[in-house]
Parts: structure tokens; sequence; C-alpha cells
């Protein structure tokens, strides 16, 4: 089975083109599952044939066991099943034993969301704090992943070839290489020009630089800004603004979707901008907006509040 894994990781990279993080995860996922057929399910080394529905059971029915969270199991369970689909189309299986297992169910669950007061306070605080060069661009990172709703990864591989200042539109490569127009408001456009004063001289310090290397976002010796690094700059201003614990650069995007949302954006809408793959993903917005409006009649209705 391991050059069934071997194979397949070769078919992601090769003609999938999938991302390096979600290649480094399917490569994870599919070598604990090897680990758990031939070490606690078969005890020898299995081929792909050994491989039955049972034993994709009994690796979910571990993984439980192993207090792995149920997003992890499915996520598991759907590399497992990529990989055997693949084995089927290959000729190598007849069937795919991971096809008729159940996936199993994840709570909807999302980090919480900020109002529009805490995000002001937030989008601030860089300018409270002083007129220097890194307090404009952490303005602009805070404005941008709030204006476009973007991954941190994507915020972190912008470059300005990619950005049309005076049209408010950038270009964006998100999850599976796929490409994405995403439009930002004039805030985060004037915090853009605001940092680009002050970018060549930083820029300066780092290189040298290729003809075609220009990314937006710069740490203080003129290298390109790494994901851990934006999570600290969002910590240092979180503290500053007095914003609740637990903000992190995904939580501005599912702001970002939220907001719009509770704006009237329909769905498909909200869909394109986030760069979801599946409507599905980007329908647990519309649950915990029916949820929250729920609670908020429940607590606020007279009539709601009545006891039976």
């Amino acid at each position: 089975m391991r050059n069934l894994i071997h194979r397949y990781l070769e078919h992601l990279e090769g003609e999938r083109n999938v991302s390096p993080e979600t290649m480094r995860a399917y490569e994870r996922d599919l070598l604990r599952f090897h680990r758990f057929v031939a070490h606690d399910f078969l005890g020898t080394e299995p081929t792909p044939k050994d491989v039955d529905a049972l034993a994709v059971r009994s690796f979910l029915a571990a993984m439980t066991r192993e207090g792995l969270a149920k997003r992890s199991q499915g996520r598991a369970l759907a590399a497992v099943r990529s990989m055997f689909r693949y084995a089927c189309r290959e000729g190598i299986l007849a069937a795919n034993p991971a096809q008729g297992v159940r996936t199993p169910k994840v709570p909807i669950t999302l980090p919480r969301h900020l109002r529009p007061g805490e995000v002001e306070n937030l989008m601030e605080a860089p300018d409270v704090a002083g007129d220097t060069p890194l307090a404009h661009r952490d303005r602009a990172i805070l404005e941008l992943l709030y204006a476009a709703g973007l991954r941190v990864s994507e915020l972190v591989g912008l470059d300005w070839r990619n950005i049309d200042l005076s049209a408010r539109v950038l270009r964006v490569i998100g999850k599976g290489r796929k490409e994405r127009m995403v439009p930002f408001g004039r805030p985060a456009g004037d915090a853009l020009r605001r940092w680009l004063e002050e970018w060549e001289a930083i820029r300066a310090k780092g290189g040298p630089w290729g003809d075609d290397e220009d990314p937006v976002f710069l740490n203080r010796l003129g290298g390109r800004l790494t994901d851990r690094s934006v999570r600290n700059i969002l910590d240092k201003w979180v503290d500053s603004a007095a914003v609740a614990k637990g903000v992190h650069p995904h939580t501005l995007r599912h702001t970002f979707a939220t907001h719009l949302l509770e704006n009237g954006a329909d769905l498909r809408t909200i869909q394109e901008l986030l760069g979801h793959a599946s409507l599905s993903t980007t329908q647990k917005y519309t649950h915990l907006e029916v949820e929250r409006l729920l609670s908020v009649y429940r607590d606020s209705h007279p009539r709601a509040r009545r006891e039976e």
C-alpha cells in the first residue's frame, strides 16, 4: 500500500496541482491510515486489496479513541476515500472500500466574528500607536484581511502586480491554485497607498531581488512577511485595541462573510468572494445567522419569553 500512497501523492502534485499545505495534510492522513492497518488492524504490511470497509471503519474508531476531532477524522477519511477512488480508476482495485463509510458528522461551528465597533477599534489601533512605516503596513494588513476576506496564506502571497489600486480589486491564488478577483473598499485602498509610500525604502533592505519579486507585505528586513508574522501582528493589535482574546486572521475572514450576509449579500456572491469550491461550505453562515436571529427573538420578544 505504500506504493499506492506514493503514486497517489505524485498524482495530486503533478496533475491536480494542489497546494503544498494540502499535500502535507494528505500525506499525513494517508500515512496514519497505513500505520493503523499495518500495525493495529492486520499486523502485517497490507496491499490495497487487503483493505475493506471494516478496516476503514476501524480506522475511524481508532481516531475517536485517540481523541481526534470529528473534522480531523472526516479529513482523513476523505483522503483515504480519494486515494482508493484513484486506485479504482487506475485498475488497481475493482471497488472503493471507503466509499460506503459514512463521514463523521461535524458540528457547525465557526470562530467568533467581530461586531462593527470591534472592527473599527482594531483597524484604528496601528494609527493610534504612531506614524511609522510598520504601523502603516499593519493598518493595510488589517484593512485588507477584513475588506477582502483573504486567507492569511493568500495575503502574504500577494504581489503588487496582483493589485489594481485605481479599480480597488485584487487577483489572488487560493486553494487548489484557483484564481479569483476580489474587490476591496476605499479604506483598504487608502491604507495600501499609505504603505506603498514606505514600501520601497524597506524593500531596499532585503534582496537581492528579481525584477518580478514585489511582495506587498514585508518584514522590517525587507523580506516577504510570513503567515506566523501576520498572526503575531494581529495579536499585537488585538491586545492594543482591547478586543476579546481568540481573534485570529481567519476571524477577520469570518467577520467579512458574516457582515456581508447580515447586510443582504447572497450566498453565491459570498462563495465567489471567499473562493469556496462548494456552496455547502458557504451555507454554514446561513445556519449560524438563523441561529443568531432565533436567539435574539427568544430573548427579546414578549411572547417568546412566555412560559407554556
